[in-house]
């Protein structure tokens, strides 16, 4: 079969499920062997990168997330779904933010978008990896099972703790099936999954236009159901777009029970393994917890006795992201007394100077407090482990703002740790300065949780 793109170039918009940001998406036309090619028009010199198993981040709640350097890119499963239900394999997939636009929470508007664009053929051959032998991964009562087949095809159980929504779906993979059967089905959640998400900064931009809520026996949507089984017809669609970071195409009937992005990423990358020659796990094997190596290097943590942290480490360092990224540059670390001193540069071209306030630009204090946070949460990382956990910001006290911030100002960060209930509180006391008088201050409390297991 022969390998095939897009005739045109074709765009939307809409907001990102997590982020909340506004983002242009634009589908480009690439040549054979190319592959799914995502661009970051909004970072400097338009970085590109073709999405592979070995980039997927570690920990993955809610979406299917990859670093390479100080590149992310964040829910990008249902695109990548998209593509390859629709038969393309190659497209440059450009986006001036980290996250696709949500849309209605399916694939449905991605393949519009390719249909429109008109899907042509190439002269080079599609290729293949033909599984000969069953790979399985198991986590607790959540499995999926990788065996020979000629063809792709998915055996879905989808189901609740309680047993209440539990669906069943098998489902071969052609064009024509997958636009009316599989891409029109949304995304769901628990109603009680939505506080602890929120928290940790997940689904900023969610709504009932974007997503179903169960509730119960509820179901929240702003539209009726399109299909009775629709959560395990989602399940599948997330499964097709996981898989494609394989590199190739796939062949293999995948009986999944319960899965989630985690569960297909550990799969994925146990298909690499044996794609690449090498002897993969036999039988059903637990998820492993170790770190998964990547292609490029990122660190993540900081070293002992490094002292000083530059923008692309912090980027790597720090979940957040353009424009969220409050701290520039890390001058100073003082081991003894933890002690941490960074900078953040404050330009006429920060986005909310916009609107805060027309005409006199001032610094919002909120935003000073985030910058206090966020070195606070670098110097954390020499004391807090951070294996499966997240650290949330609890509250601030003791605020106080003394003079305003412009653009033009330095502004100086000082954090220091100064209480640590184990791995689960920790206290810092920070202050901002601008030509060595303190603009702000205040005293930040964090707690760490662990990252809450992924939806049905």
């Amino acid at each position: 079969m022969k390998q095939r793109t897009i005739l045109r170039e074709v765009s939307t918009h809409g907001k990102a499920l997590h982020t909340g940001q506004m983002v242009h998406l634009t589908l480009k036309p690439a040549e054979p062997g190319q592959g799914m090619v995502f661009r970051r028009t909004d970072l400097y010199g338009k970085p590109e990168v073709r999405p592979l198993i070995e980039m997927v981040e570690n920990q993955l709640v809610r979406s299917t997330d990859i670093a390479a350097g100080h590149m992310r890119l964040h829910t990008i499963e249902h695109v990548l779904s998209a593509l390859v239900g629709c038969g393309i394999d190659n497209c440059i997939v450009e986006m001036d933010a980290s996250e696709p636009p949500i849309l209605d929470g399916s694939a449905k508007h991605f393949v519009n978008l390719i249909q429109k664009a008109e899907p042509v053929e190439q002269d080079a051959e599609r290729e293949y990896f033909e599984l000969q032998e069953p790979i399985s991964v198991t986590d607790g009562n959540r499995s999926i099972i990788a065996l020979p087949y000629d063809g792709f095809k998915v055996t879905c159980t989808s189901a609740d703790d309680r047993g209440i929504h539990t669906q069943h779906l098998s489902f071969e993979l052609n064009p024509e099936e997958f636009i009316a059967e599989i891409a029109p089905a949304r995304t769901f959640t628990v109603y009680e999954d939505i506080e602890p998400l929120l928290k940790m900064g997940k689904i900023q931009g969610g709504s009932l236009d974007s997503a179903i809520v169960i509730k119960g026996n509820q179901i929240l949507s702003k539209e009726p159901l399109r299909f009775e089984d629709e959560f395990v017809r989602h399940k599948i669609l997330d499964i097709i777009g996981d898989t494609s970071l394989l590199g190739k195409r796939l062949k293999a009937h995948i009986v999944a029970v319960r899965p989630g992005h985690k569960l297909n990423s550990e799969l994925t990358k146990r298909l690499f393994k044996r794609m690449k020659g090498s002897t993969g796990p036999k039988g059903l094997e637990p998820i492993k917890r170790e770190k998964q190596s990547q292609p490029v290097k990122v660190t993540t943590t900081i070293a002992k006795g490094e002292t000083r942290i530059n923008i692309r480490r912090i980027l790597d360092i720090l979940p957040h992201a353009y424009p969220f990224v409050l701290v520039d540059r890390v001058t100073d670390i003082k081991e003894e007394e933890m002690e941490l001193t960074a900078i953040k540069n404050v330009t006429i071209n920060e986005p909310y100077f916009v609107g805060h306030y027309p005409g006199n630009p001032v610094m919002p204090g909120v935003l000073q407090i985030e910058a206090m946070a966020q070195a606070s949460g670098l110097l954390m990382l020499r004391k807090i482990s951070s294996e499966d956990k997240v650290a949330l910001f609890m509250c601030a006290d003791k605020v106080k703002f003394r003079r305003a911030v412009v653009p033009g100002d330095q502004m100086v960060i000082v954090a220091k740790l100064v209480k640590a209930k184990g791995e689960k509180v920790a206290i810092t006391e920070c202050k901002c300065s601008v030509d060595g008088k303190v603009v702000s201050s205040s005293e930040l409390m964090f707690t760490v949780m662990q990252v809450p297991e992924e939806g049905f």
